[in-house]
């Protein structure tokens, strides 16, 4: 796809304008900037496609991925409470496997902070990335990280056993692994019980194993020893969860359903109640909710940092990828508001995509 870069500079204004129009004040940011932090921030995705250099005297580098990281560190920088920001430019990913992506494009972004109103401010920002979509083919589905994030704090087992399920939620195939191996639905690998069953494990191990010491195998051993001794997640709660995963219908009905899963899974009542509102947010800004996509999964395989509301936008044709992406982040401005957290919400559009949707290529 070759496009007139004019042409992309122009839709590239638009949006921008677009989105000052709804108050957001205009932002940059360095495309050079520093990976001591910005990466572990990001999806496993994004970290093993970014573009890593070393400067002598700032250290490793990144060529800018993204721009929310770097508008989150200038807004908690600032502590205004609440603020809307626009961007535009370039960000940069590896595409190694698939060549025919763009290495480089450009995004135009819409961020808000409310720490007053979050369920207004995930409507402001979807409605507005809708407007600048207006005319266009393509079709929203919305999520909720948030839902799946409470249904496994809720879960009737270790914290260990939650903290491995929540760090790896952005992961579903390794999610279902462990899902399974927590309920007991796959059996223990016959070497791990033999080890274990061992009176000295250490003593039929090396001093050192690859590089791991003696004191780190140990370590191993006795949280292994406390997981077998760790009652399987019950099989009720197991598909409590992969009736939330397996949701797909109209947002209302998604509704009625986390309703009726919350009666056997509390955990999840806050997260739905933020939905509800948020659809009544969103029906007051004239977004007809009642035809708007939901999926449980929606978000599991984009950036790690969303802990909330999800959407994109698509195109009908398949080849072409989202228009339109975003999300709610609020732990990221904890973690980079040491500890402060402002609630946060943001999209971003890809102009090249919006004039491929229209046919100006």
């Amino acid at each position: 796809m070759t496009q007139d870069a004019a042409a992309i500079a122009a839709e590239t204004a638009r949006l921008r304008q677009t989105f000052e129009g709804e108050g957001a004040a205009v932002v940059d940011a360095d495309i050079l900037l520093s990976a001591d932090t910005l990466l572990d921030l990001y999806g496993e995705d994004i970290r093993a496609r970014a573009y890593l250099t070393t400067d002598p005297f700032g250290g490793e580098m990144v060529l800018r991925p993204d721009f929310t990281v770097p508008v989150v560190e200038a807004h908690m920088r600032n502590h205004a409470d609440p603020a809307r920001y626009t961007y535009a430019g370039k960000v940069f990913r590896k595409q190694e496997d698939h060549p025919e992506r763009a290495h480089e494009y450009a995004q135009v972004g819409f961020e808000v902070f409310d720490g007053h109103d979050p369920a207004g401010a995930d409507a402001a920002v979807f409605a507005a990335i809708a407007k600048a979509l207006d005319g266009l083919p393509v079709t929203p589905v919305t999520g909720d990280i948030g839902i799946l994030m409470a249904a496994v704090q809720g879960l009737q087992t270790s914290d260990t056993r939650k903290a491995a399920l929540m760090r790896h939620l952005w992961r579903p195939r390794k999610f279902r692994a462990l899902l399974d191996r927590f309920g007991g639905r796959t059996e223990v690998p016959p070497s791990r019980v033999a080890l274990l069953e061992q009176a000295d494990p250490l003593a039929v191990v090396d001093q050192v194993v690859g590089k791991r010491s003696r004191d780190e195998i140990a370590a191993r051993i006795t949280a292994l020893r406390a997981d077998a001794a760790t009652p399987p997640i019950s099989d009720d709660e197991v598909a409590l969860i992969d009736a939330i995963l397996g949701l797909r219908e109209t947002a209302p009905n998604v509704l009625s359903a986390l309703r009726d899963i919350a009666v056997d899974l509390p955990a999840i009542a806050g997260a739905v109640q933020a939905l509800s509102a948020r659809l009544d947010a969103l029906a007051a800004r004239g977004v007809a909710v009642d035809a708007l996509a939901f999926e449980g999964s929606y978000g599991r395989t984009s950036l790690e940092y969303y802990d909330g509301f999800v959407f994109g936008f698509a195109g009908d044709a398949p080849d072409i990828p989202p228009v339109a992406t975003g999300g709610r982040y609020d732990a990221l401005t904890a973690r980079l508001g040491d500890g402060r957290a402002v609630p946060a919400v943001g999209g971003v559009i890809r102009p090249d995509l919006v004039l491929a949707l229209r046919g100006d290529v």
